[in-house]
């Protein structure tokens, strides 16, 4: 067996590095699977019901099936070669005769005696070197009766002709025949168009090759599924003079693309009736007219930039087409399907610049609809809600609006039995004032809903999100607006991180620690934090004992805090799933943050509630004390402490480590006092407002605030070395008083 495959694969290999071309490389593929049937036989599949067999692709082989029908394998001998009686396969070379001879060869019997009745025969027997497109027995059975009588009626010219149009005045094989050339045929020049596909196929006129390469010894003969007619219009051509295309026509004239129907090129044209628009609606086809932009997408969509003859089509495959967009091009059975649907009323009218497929559905591509048309069944939930309360009524037709549609999963009987004019505030977050598509989203970016809010955008490595809702595949944009979907619902964030934990009531201890530590101000300044918040559940074991422990070294109880913040917003679905996330904690130590089936573990312990948005962050409850494994403990009873209120890390233990000071440089402090005198000196007095507070901002982020008068100044200096100077007032600030209720100007500054 191994020496059959290594035998095999040494024949496909060669065969591959010869001059052949994709329908030489399958014939040789088939070649090797019907090895075992002994030399020279081919494997085929034909379509169960039919009679029509395929040298085929891998794909269909190992699925069974083609054009989604069972297909059922054949075994026969390879193009130019014979079976002998009582010999395995198919030993013998086929013998070689003229192009008349090889017709019978070939089994194209009636293309054979339509020769000999034509006068043909003389012609093909003598010299020369010919290429002969030879219609099967069945092509011609095939062939409209009126037509063909009428050809046989007139064997001389009419038959002659026709059959002079199968033909070239040169030798052609299948590894030269290459996609999109012109042949010129032997009847008036008339040319002869060619495709071949990477699956193998080969089309003339979009005829099937079905038997190539029967070498004569004056040309070769190729058989083809059907018989081929002259072809001298383009589409445009088509398009003009087809009644059943008239509003086609109209369109396309609207559209400003009908000369591009005109030029050359290899172009397939998906064609809808005049019933197909007659199923539109009277607004969307009104509204389809009075915008050309939109009506050149919409017939860009049906129009490929490449040549698609149904008998090339073996199975669904996506083609960009002139719009941007992907169509899937299909097959079941003898019909053809597009998007999955079967919708070709008739196939194959070529023409001197491509094909046209007829069809009886308008495609509709998301460039050419509204917003709210480009929902789908995922979002079903979303649409009907938002048509119920009136807001789709509100969007205007001119504006340009982004929905952030939830899927209808999110939509919870909990969600369903809110008060409409709740429901209406939630719908009125997910559906943004402006147009804008994936590209545009970035990280800190902020979006205005229709409700007035300001919705927060986070890029991360894998994930893009708003708020606490990610995107999930399947974006797409319209005429009028974009659309995303979410998978789940937008919470805008309304308060801060210590609004929220203080409301909550769950966090009482942490707060005091926060407090004790001097950080509470980290909790309700401006910023962008992500904090794992241990729940007083977490800290029930310490003793008042063990709060005083903690509260006895600042330096440690810093530590062990700002662990757990990190820079940066943080939610569960923007970290990159099944593995280790690593976030900087404030404290300077990493936090390990895995996010799997939709739960978080933080240094491996399970976070019970996560993603609660607030204005300056994100909150993840965590049940447990979290702290750096990185970091010694130089305190036998700070030590135990630890030991019993964290879990799952080893704490070492350093006698005598101290904890080093943590500069609090992201902290923005606020601090209260009387200021008496403007400062004008070092530091230097930048505005003056007047009021009934004062507010102080410097270099270290320090916040003053206090009665009559409110300023912003700049100090090289720390907040201790700020409150001692406003403390000691004019003994070190040389400078005038502000009456109550002045405004004063500082020097070089504008008048506000």
């Amino acid at each position: 067996m191994k020496l059959l495959f290594a035998a095999a694969f040494a024949l496909f290999v060669l065969s591959a590095k010869v001059d052949s071309s994709a329908y030489d490389k399958i014939v040789a593929h088939s070649r090797i699977r019907a090895k075992k049937e002994g030399p020279n036989v081919c494997a085929l599949q034909q379509v169960v019901g039919t009679k029509k067999k395929y040298f085929s692709t891998c794909r269909n082989w190992y699925q069974g099936a083609i054009c989604g029908k069972k297909a059922t394998v054949l075994y026969e001998c390879c193009p130019g070669y014979m079976k002998l009686e009582g010999m395995r396969g198919c030993p013998a070379v086929a013998p070689i005769d003229n192009v008349y001879g090889t017709l019978g060869l070939v089994n194209a019997v009636t293309t054979q005696q339509y020769s000999a009745m034509s006068k043909l025969r003389e012609e093909i027997e003598g010299s020369g070197s010919y290429t002969f497109f030879a219609p099967s027995n069945e092509a011609w059975d095939l062939l409209d009766p009126e037509v063909r009588n009428g050809l046989v009626s007139n064997v001389n010219i009419e038959l002659y002709n026709a059959l002079h149009y199968h033909m070239a005045n040169k030798r052609l094989l299948t590894k030269d025949l290459k996609n999109g050339m012109t042949i010129t045929s032997m009847y008036n020049d008339l040319s002869l168009h060619i495709n071949h596909y990477s699956n193998g196929v080969v089309t003339v006129n979009c005829a099937r090759i079905i038997h190539g390469n029967q070498v004569a010894t004056n040309g070769v003969v190729h058989v083809i599924d059907r018989v081929i007619t002259a072809v001298g219009n383009t589409i445009q051509d088509v398009i003009d003079v087809e009644d059943d295309l008239s509003s086609l026509n109209t369109v396309v004239t609207a559209s400003g693309l009908m000369d591009k129907l005109g030029e050359p090129g290899q172009f397939t044209l998906f064609a809808p009736t005049n019933d197909a628009f007659s199923k539109l609606d009277s607004e969307v086809m009104e509204r389809l007219m009075g915008d050309k932009g939109v009506l050149q997408a919409l017939l860009k969509y049906h129009l490929l930039n490449s040549l698609q003859c149904s008998e090339a089509i073996m199975t669904g495959t996506s083609y960009e087409t002139l719009e941007g967009t992907n169509i899937e091009i299909g097959c079941d059975g003898d019909s053809l399907t597009v998007n999955g649907i079967k919708m070709v009323l008739k196939k194959d009218i070529v023409t001197s610049n491509g094909v046209i497929h007829l069809i009886d559905q308008v495609l509709m591509p998301d460039s050419a609809k509204q917003v709210m048309e480009l929902v789908g069944p995922s979002q079903a939930t979303f649409s009907d809600m938002v048509s119920e309360l009136g807001l789709a009524a509100a969007m205007r037709p001119q504006a340009e609006y982004t929905l952030l549609a939830p899927l209808n999963a999110a939509f919870s009987d909990e969600v369903m039995s809110l008060d409409q004019r709740f429901l209406r505030i939630i719908l009125e977050n997910h559906i943004l004032k402006k147009k804008i598509v994936l590209s545009q989203l970035y990280n800190g970016q902020r979006l205005e809903t229709l409700g007035g809010k300001f919705l927060r955008v986070f890029v991360y490595r894998t994930a893009v999100c708003i708020e606490n809702a990610c995107l999930i595949r399947g974006s797409k944009e319209g005429s009028n607006g974009a659309l995303h979907l979410m998978k789940t619902l937008i919470k805008p964030a309304e308060s801060t991180m210590f609004k929220l934990l203080t409301e909550h009531g769950g966090f009482k201890i942490f707060l005091s620690l926060m407090e004790a530590a001097g950080l509470t101000d980290l909790l309700k300044q401006e910023g962008d934090f992500t904090l794992f918040a241990p729940t007083d559940e977490a800290l029930a074991g310490l003793s008042q004992r063990d709060i005083s422990v903690l509260k006895s070294d600042p330096n440690a109880l810093r530590a062990i805090l700002l662990y757990h913040f990190s820079k940066g917003i943080f939610i569960g679905g923007g970290l990159e799933t099944g593995v280790t996330n690593l976030l900087k904690s404030l404290q300077g130590s990493n936090i390990k943050v895995l996010f799997a089936n939709n739960s978080m573990q933080v240094n491996s312990v399970q976070a019970p509630d996560s993603d609660l948005m607030a204005t300056n962050g994100v909150i993840h409850f965590v049940k447990t004390l979290l702290y750096p494994e990185d970091i010694p403990v130089g305190s036998q009873e700070l030590l135990t402490l630890l030991r019993r209120i964290t879990r799952f890390i080893q704490i070492k233990f350093v006698s005598g480590y101290r904890f080093q000071e943590i500069p609090l440089t992201f902290i923005k402090r606020v601090i209260t006092g009387k200021v008496t005198r403007v400062i004008e000196g070092e530091p230097t007095i930048t505005r003056v407002i007047e009021g009934p507070e004062y507010l102080v901002r410097s270099s270290s982020n320090t916040e003053l605030h206090g009665p009559q008068t409110e300023f912003i100044t700049s100090f090289d200096t720390d907040s201790e070395r700020l409150t001692k100077i406003i403390q000691e007032g004019t003994r070190r600030v040389p400078g005038r008083r502000v009456p109550a209720g002045a405004r004063a100007r500082p020097r070089g500054s504008r008048q506000d």
